[in-house]
């Protein structure tokens, strides 16, 4: 069977071209699109609750300009009408799939051990998988031995030696536009799983398909469910 079969087909964020980013209508529609998994954004609030939020502040989605740490949840549920769901409400919605959690700004060991409490609690350990630069990975991999993490890598450099062997992760996550056949084969080789964000065109889905990514994280799953199934 080859990577267009096996390829694992990641929401962005849910399905944004169709229902508002990181809120429990775009988790669902994407899983109803073909998703096997969906990609979400944790920030904590003031009061160490976690979230789904891709930026600082409510600036962009909510129209309130205040930075998310400074709101309890309480108060960010009443700003965003209960818009922006907690993750153990987002962990309830998917129930059964996967869900990648990209960890956004900085993660200290209390932040990612906050994350994955309410990820125990949730009972949902099994199908949850984490996502972000090195220092938020770190954080993860000491808060939980048997994590499972996808590093996001940015730069054609190999990550170096002594951050794997700590870090550990299943997958190397890499920004579409720097995968290559090179690259591909080099992660392979190196026993990770490749992870690719964010293709969009169908041409791009089509090249990272050929290439063997092993997960391609799409803010369009439907086109790339689509292609899967063609292909």
């Amino acid at each position: 069977m080859g990577a267009m079969q096996t390829v694992t087909a990641v929401a962005h964020r849910g399905a944004p071209y169709r229902f508002r980013e990181n809120t429990l209508d775009s988790l669902r529609c994407a899983l109803g699109l073909g998703a096997d998994a969906v990609e979400i954004d944790v920030r904590l609030t003031r009061d160490n609750v976690p979230v789904l939020l891709h930026d600082e502040t409510l600036d962009r989605l909510w129209g309130h300009p205040r930075p998310l740490r400074s709101v309890s949840a309480a108060e960010l549920s009443g700003l965003t009408a209960g818009g922006v769901p907690t993750l153990e409400q987002a962990l309830a919605a998917t129930d059964g799939s996967r869900v990648m959690v990209d960890l956004c700004g900085r993660v200290d060991r209390r932040t990612a051990a906050a994350v994955l409490d309410v990820v125990r609690q949730c009972g949902a350990a099994d199908r949850v998988y984490y996502c972000a630069g090195a220092e938020a990975m770190l954080a993860v991999r000491a808060a939980d031995p048997a994590a499972e993490i996808a590093l996001t890598w940015t730069t054609l450099a190999p990550p170096r030696p002594a951050l794997l062997d700590a870090v550990r992760p299943r997958w190397l996550n890499y920004r579409f536009t720097l995968v290559d056949r090179n690259l591909a084969a080099r992660v392979h080789r190196a026993g990770h799983l490749l992870s690719v964000w964010t293709p969009d065109t169908r041409r791009s889905l089509r090249r990272l398909l050929g290439l063997g990514a092993d997960s391609i994280t799409t803010n369009r799953v439907d086109a790339l469910h689509a292609l899967r199934a063609v292909d």
